[in-house]
């Protein structure tokens, strides 16, 4: 019996090719991901917004929200610190959670909280390998808006759902974010800031005297910003994922690496060249079993759709991996690439506090591309480690 999708629903089944699907009646047809369906909907989807009102309303990466446990957030802060360019800013709670910021110049910012009230996140309890830690995940990104008003309105008219009813105001910005996907297993969120400067604090919050110590080591400051994060969702889940991504944002699909050995898909939406970029790894065909699915799907039969790692642009990265590993940072394998290729990748060890890997990523020169399929074939067989 062949693996069939039903279009309407995007649900993978094991029906003979005759079948129709018993929720919505839909045909089945063969089921693997390809790039034609994918570019169409692309397409149709930079159209439909345009056309709604939303060109130009949400730009680039604000922050990204960490939750953690509350047990793991001073550690999983420390470690940040320890790791990349971030400096600790300030620390402050709330009715809804404790929150300690860190900011760099030119990159996002990064929330650290842990979360008082329950979780509107997957429920990871049932998967064997984050059910250790429920509540850590990186859960939402967070995009400058000019006028959040004019898109809440428009979006919500598009059957947009979000976390709250209304627009969540302080007294520096507004702020409101989607309910959290379930394509992706994450949120995203849009910050219009009305008065500098920053402060994601409000007249609720209460500030802390916690402090952290920013080790004095010089190669932490040729980890630079935040360069992209790649996503990890099911084979059946990468266009919808995409598309959703799309429907929120001013981003468009851009390309996408096949690696046929492990049954992955590398895809990457982009605003323009210079900011972060979006990636959404899947499976080429469903996840079967551990032994034949190849370690994107395994993950997340592991860990569920998630956020797998984030990636730093990174000066001098052969003496700064060497001097993270000296600190005591782990790897998942040796740098890949070369500067003959254009560039040079490696991923870090999961973290134990937020189950994220660390990238650091180095482009060469007038390197014109985003990836290489060989540093992704490489990168991509690293992480059946986890």
């Amino acid at each position: 019996m062949a693996k069939m999708i039903c279009p309407r629903c995007m649900d993978v089944f094991l029906k003979e090719a005759d079948s129709r699907c018993s929720g919505c009646g839909g045909d089945f047809c063969d089921f693997t991901n390809d790039d034609d369906f994918l570019r169409t909907e692309a397409l149709r989807v930079a159209e439909e917004r345009n056309a709604a009102g939303l060109g130009g309303l949400v730009r680039g990466l604000d922050c990204v929200i960490i939750n953690t446990e509350p047990h793991t957030q001073k550690a999983a802060v420390q470690e940040l610190l320890a790791c990349t360019g971030l400096k600790f800013e300030k620390a402050f709670e709330d009715s809804e959670a404790v929150t300690c910021v860190l900011g760099a110049a030119g990159t996002a910012d990064f929330l650290v909280r842990s979360r008082k009230t329950p979780t509107p996140f997957e429920d990871v309890r049932a998967f064997p390998k984050a059910s250790g830690l429920p509540n850590t995940r990186l859960e939402t990104f967070v995009f400058d808006v000019i006028d959040l008003e004019r898109y809440v309105a428009i979006q919500q008219q598009r059957g947009i759902r979000f976390l709250s009813d209304e627009i969540i105001r302080a007294d520096g910005y507004c702020f409101i974010q989607t309910i959290p996907s379930s394509f992706s297993g994450i949120s995203i969120g849009f910050i219009q800031w009305i008065s500098p400067p920053k402060d994601y604090a409000s007249t609720e919050s209460k500030p802390l005297d916690w402090s952290f110590r920013k080790p004095d080591s010089p190669f932490l400051a040729n980890i630079k910003e935040l360069d992209h994060a790649a996503t990890r969702v099911e084979a059946k889940d990468r266009d919808p994922a995409i598309i959703e991504f799309m429907n929120l944002t001013s981003y468009n699909f851009d390309f996408s690496i096949y690696v046929k050995t492990f049954n992955s898909i590398t895809n990457v939406a982009r605003l323009s060249k210079s900011d972060f970029a979006m990636v959404f790894t899947s499976g080429i065909h469903p996840y079967v079993d551990e032994g034949t699915s190849g370690p994107t799907e395994k993950f997340v039969h592991n860990y569920g759709k998630r956020v797998h790692h984030i990636a730093f642009n990174t000066e001098k990265i052969e003496s700064t991996v060497d001097s993270l590993k000296s600190s005591g940072m782990q790897f998942l394998l040796e740098l890949v690439g070369s500067e003959e290729e254009g560039l040079k990748q490696i991923f870090s060890t999961p973290s134990r506090n937020t189950l994220l890997v660390n990238e650091y990523i180095h482009r060469y020169g007038d390197f014109d591309g985003f990836f290489t399929k060989g540093n992704v074939s490489l990168l991509t067989a690293a992480t059946d480690k986890q």
